[in-house]
């Protein structure tokens, strides 16, 4: 007898899902950015992520400096929220 299983765990595993939870992360990032880095709050504005890419706004060129230094400690730091590796890297709009 096969075990009946929930939407969350058919959404979690089933391949034709994946999509949707790419999706989803993608969402949670550009959500969760401000939580995760509320020192930026006043500063950056998330916009999108796409292809693994993190599209922020900053409208000081001062802070898009200091930011693209430490891109890679910024991409490090949300990935290890997640514990998976969601962001690869990080442009500046």
């Amino acid at each position: 007898m096969s075990k009946i299983k929930s939407v969350g765990e058919v959404l979690g595993e089933a391949k034709e899902f994946e999509k949707i939870r790419t999706t989803v992360r993608n969402y949670s990032v550009v959500k969760d950015f401000k939580k995760i880095f509320p020192e930026f709050k006043k500063v950056v504005k998330p916009k999108k992520v796409q292809s693994k890419t993190l599209f922020l706004r900053v409208e000081d060129s001062v802070w898009r400096n200091e930011l693209n230094i430490n891109k890679r400690k910024i991409v490090e730091k949300i990935n290890e929220h997640y514990g998976q590796e969601i962001i690869n890297n990080i442009r500046f709009i």
